[in-house]
């Protein structure tokens, strides 16, 4: 018996990284995992470990960018596994890169599709069953690069910035129902989403700093270790230990225990 034992997760950006570690892990806690992104091979390669593990899987590939697909794959979630009860959002795009006077608008306007429009049409989906049965949970994986201001790198910036934003918001109005959202920086790992950027022209152009960083992080055998870290942060705030939390950007060197104190405190 896990402590998630009929709740039906559902994770964006669920082949690889980040999204595939959150999406095990809550499936080992007991949750039927939906698992989307727009590669089917990487979802059903992680399903299948999901599945060999005795968890419960269902991979469903999606442009989350696109209203009619998004409709599309949660009512696939929902005829699969039933109601989401559990969301996180985590697919994600690092770039583009350089000054706004020379990167490409449209590129940056489809960044932002990915930072912005993805969450906003996941919760204008699945909020409002959410709301009528009175049990849900969100999650946005939102970054560091949300509190900085960093040249070249403001389609990204930018975007995290805006996810807090709306989780605030979004929390603000479901303060009368029992529903809470967060939002989480996930840590460092060295993903394919950090080898593009190492590996990216513009990248190496405009941010030789982060590429070096990028590149010791490469060699580094623990690299991998956040991954772990922030499945456990997701486990702990579906849990409902931390619901006093809801609207805030946490990250994870955080203590949640000691954040929810001040909160009560300042109540």
């Amino acid at each position: 018996m896990g402590q998630f034992d009929g709740e039906v997760a559902l994770v964006t950006g669920a082949g690889r990284g980040f999204g595939a570690a959150i999406a095990a892990r809550l499936a080992a806690e007991g949750a039927a995992v939906a698992l989307l992104s727009r590669s089917r091979d990487q979802l059903e390669t992680v399903a299948a470990d999901i599945r060999a593990a005795g968890g419960q899987a269902l991979a469903v590939a999606a442009d989350v960018t696109d209203p009619v697909d998004v409709d599309r794959a949660v009512g696939a979630v929902e005829a699969g596994l039933g109601p989401v009860t559990q969301f996180v959002n985590n697919a994600g795009v690092a770039g583009p890169y350089g000054p706004i006077w020379q990167v490409d608008p449209e590129e940056w306007w489809a960044a932002q599709a990915v930072h912005i429009r993805a969450p906003m049409l996941f919760l204008h989906r699945l909020l409002p069953g959410m709301v009528a049965r009175g049990q849900g949970r969100a999650i946005v994986v939102s970054a560091i690069a949300s509190r900085m201001v960093a040249a070249h790198l403001n389609a990204y910036c930018t975007g995290k910035i805006a996810q807090n934003r709306i989780v605030a918001e979004a929390a603000a109005e479901l303060a009368d129902t029992p529903l809470k959202v967060f939002a989480i920086d996930p840590g460092f790992v060295f993903t394919e989403l950090a080898r593009g950027t190492m590996t990216s022209p513009d990248a190496r152009r405009w941010l030789p700093g982060m590429v070096g960083r990028l590149e010791a992080a490469a060699k580094d055998p623990d690299n991998q270790r956040d991954l772990a870290r922030c499945a456990q942060r997701c486990v702990d705030l579906f849990s409902g230990r931390y619901d006093t939390l809801s609207g805030k950007y946490m990250e994870l060197p955080d203590d949640l225990d000691a954040m929810v104190q001040q909160a009560e405190d300042a109540a």
